[in-house]
């Protein structure tokens, strides 16, 4: 397990899961994932979940308001990528195509954040630290360790990412049109964009999370016995790792990988 003190801009900062049934969730994950909860008033009524390994953040849940599910807003994981002024970065975001879904706002004294969405159409928020800096353990079981953007514009989304947040796309066989993108922030790879074969039309565009797991098998079995829906069972990628799409029981979708 390797511990974080500050991330750097362009990095993936931090996952937050907005659900209908906040307690079942807690349950979920932790069961699944060996997740400590660490519950923290939000206002009157409102309960704001961190989600620990060993004391380390890895992640947070809510419950989702009335506004959100009266506009149709499933369940779902959101993605946080870090910024040294969310302010400059929302600006720079609609100069670039982006959508303002919330404008930057202070987070009591953990932080300033914003909700984007991509010229495609995926969302993704932004996360300027100051008390709170996000995730703070990395590399084991139970921690975020990737994430996809699946798009049917790969070209429009990496123009504006790269813009956006200075991220390299790199490809492995020289295959612009059919290879998976690999997303560099800095040197460091944490994310992709998968090829339009497996981007499913129906499905609006979106970012999918990774946690890093030691049996993917295991887990995905535990995962359905849990209540979930496995939509995609285990597959194992060569010199890559074993990986499945799975739905918890509220219908947040996400990714579980285990490493080579």
């Amino acid at each position: 397990m390797k511990k974080i003190e500050k991330h750097a801009p362009g990095s993936f900062c931090w996952i937050e899961l907005a659900t209908t049934d906040q307690n079942a969730a807690k349950k979920f994950y932790s069961s699944l994932l060996g997740w400590a909860v660490d519950d923290n008033p939000m206002g009157p009524s409102e309960i704001y979940s961190i989600f620990k390994l060993q004391d380390g953040n890895v992640g947070a849940a809510y419950t989702m308001r009335p506004d959100q599910r009266a506009q149709g807003m499933p369940p779902n994981w959101m993605l946080y990528v870090a910024s040294h002024n969310c302010d400059l970065t929302v600006k720079s975001a609609g100069e670039l195509g982006g959508k303002i879904c919330a404008p930057p706002f202070d987070v009591a004294d953990a932080g300033r954040m914003a909700v984007m969405q991509d010229p495609t159409g995926a969302i993704f928020s932004v996360w300027q630290a100051k008390r709170h800096i996000g995730i703070t353990v990395v590399e084991a079981e139970g921690t975020l360790c990737w994430a996809d953007l699946y798009t049917p514009d790969r070209q429009k989304a990496g123009k504006f990412y790269s813009a956006l947040f200075g991220w390299k796309l790199e490809t492995g066989d020289e295959d612009l049109t059919h290879g998976y993108f690999h997303i560099k922030n800095g040197e460091q790879f944490i994310g992709g964009m998968p090829p339009p074969g497996y981007v499913d039309p129906k499905v609006p565009p979106h970012w999918l999370i990774y946690i890093q797991v030691s049996d993917c098998a295991k887990s995905a079995a535990k995962a359905k016995q849990l209540g979930a829906k496995v939509y995609m069972e285990p597959f194992k990628m060569e010199d890559v790792g074993t990986i499945s799409i799975v739905a918890d029981p509220q219908g947040a979708v996400f990714a579980i990988f285990q490493p080579k």
